[in-house]
């Protein structure tokens, strides 16, 4: 009974690592055995990503690579200092600013614990790869006509807010005590305003354009936007603001502020009739 606990205990925190790692800043890159040159398949997903980048705020960038756990230390070290060099070559090439990568580094070989894996050659195949690490500027959110950090004196038709302080951890859909206490005030303008109905849009941060939603931990599923929204929703209608004048959407990844990473991790509130 003891031993099926510690299978269990380890299969969710592997959950967990694939949950909160799809929200970060992160884009792997897959190579075949023993290559370090990049896949045809892996060279479109790049471009893909690269393309979507906000490069004015991009600050830097690290580059590690590395090997399965199949030969010698050595050799593994070497191939995936190869295999990162050829990201590093390859993103340089598409217009990224040398100056930014600030680390390529391989890593060597993963090592894996076969008596938990049941299969171990797709879990090699996931560790023969370099991934690409992005860090941004931190840079303050600029007011735009209609967009407010904090409910307004006056509220009209097509307003949208931008909670403030109600953002959450990375693969996370639950309120923090501060995101909490933030809605107790956003309830109370939305009793007071009482002519108006309200949209709540959960948004996600840094996921590959190709998924559209990422993990929740709590739930391992794809709908972490829509959890984000979805526990607001709860909340405020426990605080006595009515069901018919709220509705909850989660817009994932699409409408990505390209200001940090914490902006994207939101609650946005929209103002309707």
């Amino acid at each position: 009974m003891k031993y099926c606990s510690c299978i269990i205990v380890f299969v969710v925190y592997l959950l967990s690592l694939t949950a909160s790692a799809q929200e970060d800043n992160i884009h792997s890159i897959y190579f075949d055995f023993d290559q370090h040159l990049i896949k045809q398949k892996e060279q479109q997903l790049l471009l893909e990503y690269i393309k979507d980048l906000d490069t004015v705020s991009l600050e830097a960038i690290e580059i590690f690579g590395y090997c399965d756990d199949r030969g010698k230390d050595d050799y593994n070290f070497k191939l995936s200092q190869q295999r990162a060099n050829a990201i590093k070559d390859f993103i340089v090439h598409q217009g990224i600013r040398t100056k930014v990568v600030i680390t390529i580094e391989g890593k060597g070989r993963v090592l894996i614990d076969q008596d938990y894996v049941k299969d171990v050659s797709a879990v090699r195949q996931k560790n023969r790869r370099v991934d690409l690490i992005l860090n941004f500027k931190q840079i303050p959110f600029e007011k735009q006509p209609g967009v407010y950090t904090e409910f307004p004196d006056t509220v009209v038709e097509g307003d949208r807010i931008i909670l403030q302080n109600v953002y959450f951890e990375q693969g996370n859909s639950k309120l923090t005590p501060k995101a909490k206490k933030a809605l107790r005030d956003v309830a109370k303008h939305m009793r007071k305003n009482k002519e108006f109905n309200f949209e709540i849009h959960g948004h996600i941060c840094c996921t590959p354009k190709r998924y559209k939603e990422t993990f929740d931990r709590s739930t391992n599923k794809r709908e972490l936007s829509s959890n984000r929204a979805k526990n607001v929703y709860l909340l405020l209608t426990q605080l006595k603001v009515p069901k018919n004048r709220l509705k909850h959407f989660g817009c994932g990844n699409q409408y990505p502020l390209n200001l940090t990473p914490d902006l994207d991790r939101r609650v946005e509130i929209l103002i309707t009739k």
